[in-house]
């Protein structure tokens, strides 16, 4: 057997496989053999069929078979000794007169090769790092939540200003039926807010969706429709008023307090403030690490200039999945996939230059921790590390979800390098402000 390899270009090359019949017909013969030994023929003891018979029924379709075992084998070493850095798979070569009757076949495979390139990471660049702080605004915000969580419900004649309600949005049109509670200062504009003050048990409101909320995400939740629905969503709607309620908020004192902490941590208004403040800063923190991940990336691929084999991973495309793509759908699913590659392969170099790895260990200990936070929302703070390692080793036996845990490691490990290697503009900004700037 020979095998051999032909660059086309920078990006494309061509293996050839010679293989004779010195190559497989040991292998034929041996497994002949077996046929040999297990084979009923009518006529003949078990283990007792002529050879001659056993090869002429079963002889082509083993040697194919083995031919094409020793086929992939080989090509595989051959492409793990040369070290070749591939995209895709090997693409077999149609050949029109190959003949399975021939003393030596040929075989040639296209191979899309992944290109060379350097990445930059140390140059200029106009990325922001959002450092996203809690507002008093926003601490305000949520004391007061948390006494209305907390509060007394009480019932009222008629609807006020700061009133809570409950009723029935119907809508034939949307074939909308959907029984919600909102509060009257949640509704947007002065028109709005008129239809309901003064309204008593029994009234119906007639209602436009378009501007009904302050919030879309509101409307999505009242009337049970899609997130893509409410913001759109332009439609008459009646509700009516089957209930009206004031919430009593709840005194900011040391039983509220101990209600939300029970270690006594907190003693006063102040306390409780730098708690919400800390707990919300760690959420910010996840949602500005992604932000900056993302920049980091679209950055990267932005100015990472390199080629890729095209046309040889649309033509792998066309069969790559478990529905063979035209010509023309593997080119829509490559230019949608395009981007995801280059970064791929970018991260791939940052990682191997950098010698930033990911072991088992590693994984497991990243697992174990996403176990334990889960477990502390339940209340078991402090599971034993047995049945951590146990719950652990379920979870990564799934390879999807093993994959997709290994997936959120490594970017923590690139976003925790990119921090220390590249110089970002660092902006304080509130939630909202960040959330205005970054999702405009």
């Amino acid at each position: 057997m020979n095998i051999t390899k032909e660059n086309v270009d920078a990006l494309n090359a061509v293996v050839k496989v010679d293989i004779v019949a010195e190559d497989y017909k040991d292998k034929v013969t041996e497994v002949l053999n077996d046929y040999r030994k297990k084979a009923n023929v009518p006529g003949f003891r078990k283990g007792n069929v002529p050879m001659g018979m056993v090869r002429k029924q079963y002889g082509k379709a083993v040697m194919i078979d083995e031919v094409n075992k020793l086929l992939q084998e080989s090509l595989n070493k051959f492409l793990v000794e040369e070290k070749l850095d591939i995209l895709g798979n090997p693409l077999p070569k149609v050949q029109d007169d190959f003949n399975w009757d021939a003393d030596k076949f040929s075989f040639e495979f296209e191979l899309g090769l992944a290109p060379e390139f350097d990445v930059d990471i140390k140059g200029k660049n106009k990325i922001t790092e959002y450092k996203i702080v809690a507002t008093d605004e926003l601490l305000d915000q949520e004391v007061e939540n948390i006494q209305t969580r907390y509060g007394k419900m009480n019932a009222e004649d008629e609807v006020t200003a700061e009133s809570n309600v409950t009723g029935t949005f119907t809508s034939d049109e949307k074939e909308i039926n959907k029984k919600s509670t909102f509060q009257v200062k949640d509704l947007k504009g002065k028109t709005n807010e008129k239809k309901f003050i003064g309204a008593k048990v029994g009234d119906v409101i007639e209602l436009k969706t378009k501007k009904l909320f302050e919030d879309d995400h509101k409307l999505q939740h009242v009337l049970g429709v899609s997130h893509d629905e409410a913001h759109d969503l332009d439609i008459k709607v009646t509700f009516t008023v089957e209930e009206i309620t004031k919430t009593e908020l709840a005194e900011l004192d040391q039983e509220l307090f101990d209600k939300l902490f029970a270690d006594g941590s907190v003693k006063t208004v102040t306390d409780l403030k730098d708690k919400i403040k800390e707990d919300a800063e760690k959420q910010f923190q996840q949602q500005a690490d992604q932000q900056l991940l993302n920049a980091v990336t679209e950055h990267l691929v932005e100015n990472t200039k390199f080629d890729l084999p095209a046309e040889f991973l649309q033509k792998w495309l066309q069969t790559a999945g478990e529905k063979e793509l035209t010509v023309d759908e593997a080119k829509e699913e490559y230019s949608k996939s395009e981007k995801g590659l280059r970064y791929q392969l970018i991260e791939g170099k940052i990682m191997k230059d950098n010698d930033i790895k990911l072991d088992y260990a590693e994984l497991l200990d990243y697992a174990k921790g996403f176990i334990k936070a889960q477990m502390a929302q339940f209340g078991n703070m402090n599971p034993e590390e047995e049945e951590l390692n146990n719950i652990a080793g379920r979870v990564l036996s799934n390879q999807e979800e093993a994959q997709r845990l290994q997936s959120q490691l490594i970017s923590q490990k690139l976003l925790n390098f990119y921090k220390e290697n590249m110089k970002f503009t660092t902006k304080e900004v509130s939630y909202e402000d960040f959330i205005k700037e970054v999702y405009k």
